[in-house]
C-alpha cells in the first residue's frame, strides 16, 4: 500500500456511516470494512438478530458500531436510523443505501408481486435513505450519499431481468439528479457492482431462473469484500473530490 493510500484511507477515522441492508453480503462487508478503518458505523436491516451478531464482532474487534431494525421500505424506519446516528454521534457523513432484491424472471410469467417489491425496495428504499440523510447534510453543509446499483444498471439483464434492471437504472438516474443538484457541497457515488457473493442471487421464486442464476454466480462470483474495498476508495477522497461512479465486475464476468 503506498504512503498516499495510506493517508487517504485514514480520511475514513471518525466518519459516521449510516448502512441499510447491513445484515448480510455487501452491506456487512462495508460494515466490517470501514469499521476497520475508524469508521463509526450505524447499521440498518430487517433482521435484529443478524444485526447485534454483526455489531459484537465488529465491537470485539475493536470497532464502533450500532444498529437499529429498519426496513427500507417503511419511510419512518429510516427516519428512525438515521436520527439514531445523530443522537449518537451528532452528524452523519455517509449514508449507505444498499438494501436490494433481486428477483429474476422472464416478463411473461407475470411475477408481479416481486416487481412491487423490487421497485419498493431498490428505488422507493433509496429515496426513502436520501430523505432522511440529505436534510441532515444540508444543515451540516457537507456528506456523502452512496447508493447501490448494478452492472444490470448500464444494461439491462435480458432475458430474465428487465424489471430488476429497471430499477436499476432509476438508481443510477436518482443518482446523477441529486449530484447536478447538490453536488456543491454533498458528494454523490454510485456503486454498479457485477456478480458478487451475497443472498441476492437467492431472490428468484421462478424455479428455472433460479437455477440459472445459481449456475451464473458460482461461476463468476467475486467476495462481498471487493465492493467494500470500492466504497472506502470513494469515501477516503478529499473533500474537493467526488467520484460519481463506479462500475465493478469480475473479470470472467462477460455481461
Amino acid at each position: 500500500m503506498t504512503q498516499q493510500t495510506q493517508t487517504n484511507l485514514s480520511n475514513i477515522a471518525g466518519k459516521v456511516v449510516v448502512i441499510t441492508g447491513a445484515s448480510s453480503g455487501l452491506g456487512e462487508a462495508t460494515a466490517r470494512h470501514l469499521a476497520g478503518l475508524g469508521a463509526k458505523v450505524v447499521l440498518g436491516a430487517r433482521r435484529a438478530g443478524h444485526l447485534e451478531r454483526l455489531v459484537a464482532e465488529i465491537r470485539a474487534a475493536g470497532g464502533e458500531a450500532i444498529a437499529t431494525t429498519t426496513d427500507v421500505t417503511d419511510r419512518d424506519q429510516v427516519e428512525t436510523l438515521v436520527a439514531r446516528a445523530i443522537d449518537q454521534y451528532g452528524r452523519i457523513d455517509v449514508m449507505v443505501n444498499n438494501a436490494g432484491y433481486m428477483a429474476l424472471a422472464p416478463m411473461a410469467r407475470l411475477k408481479v408481486e416481486e416487481w412491487d417489491r423490487m421497485i419498493d425496495i431498490n428505488i422507493k428504499g433509496v429515496l426513502n435513505g436520501v430523505a432522511a440523510a440529505l436534510p441532515r447534510m444540508q444543515a451540516q453543509g457537507s456528506g456523502h450519499i452512496i447508493n447501490v446499483a448494478s452492472v444490470a444498471g448500464t444494461k439491462v439483464f435480458s432475458p430474465i431481468g428487465a424489471v430488476y434492471s429497471a430499477t436499476k437504472f432509476a438508481v443510477r438516474a436518482i443518482s446523477e439528479g441529486l449530484r447536478a443538484e447538490v453536488g456543491s457541497r454533498i458528494r454523490t457515488t454510485v456503486i454498479s457492482p457485477g456478480a458478487v457473493a451475497s443472498e441476492l442471487k437467492h431472490g428468484s421464486s421462478d424455479a428455472e431462473s433460479a437455477k440459472a442464476v445459481g449456475e451464473w454466480y458460482s461461476a463468476n462470483e467475486i467476495p462481498a469484500e471487493s465492493v467494500a474495498r470500492a466504497m472506502a476508495f470513494a469515501i477516503s477522497q478529499p473533500p474537493e473530490v467526488d467520484i460519481n461512479e463506479i462500475l465493478l465486475r469480475p473479470t470472467a464476468q462477460e455481461f
